[in-house]
Parts: structure tokens; C-alpha cells; sequence
């Protein structure tokens, strides 16, 4: 499920719902909306796991 991956995102990155929101979605209300039970389009789903893992891989490498 894609909120849970997003929650566990957050807690090991430090991150604001908010800004993960912005940064992934465009939206900062994204993950607010999940956790209140919104379903994402499979490409906005895609697209938050793609950021997911690309920022995931820069915090690593860096």
C-alpha cells in the first residue's frame, strides 16, 4: 500500500508530510488526502514511488 511506504518514507528521511507532498506530488496535502483515505491515479503512484526511490538513491550516494 503506498501510504505505508510513504509513512515509512518520511520517519527515515525526517521529512514534513507537507514538503514530501510538494516535492513528490506537487501537492501539499497529498499525503494528508492518503492518510484520509484518497486514492491515487496509478501514474501519481508511480511517479511518488519514482521520487521515493531517486531521492532514496541521492541520500545514499551522497
Amino acid at each position: 500500500m503506498l501510504i505505508r511506504s510513504i509513512e515509512k518514507f518520511l520517519r527515515e528521511h525526517d521529512m514534513a508530510p507537507t514538503r514530501f507532498g510538494r516535492l513528490a506530488a506537487q501537492d501539499p496535502r497529498f499525503v494528508l488526502d492518503l492518510r484520509m483515505g484518497r486514492e491515487p491515479r496509478p501514474e501519481t503512484e508511480r511517479r511518488v514511488e519514482h521520487f521515493m526511490n531517486k531521492y532514496a538513491e541521492s541520500v545514499h550516494a551522497g
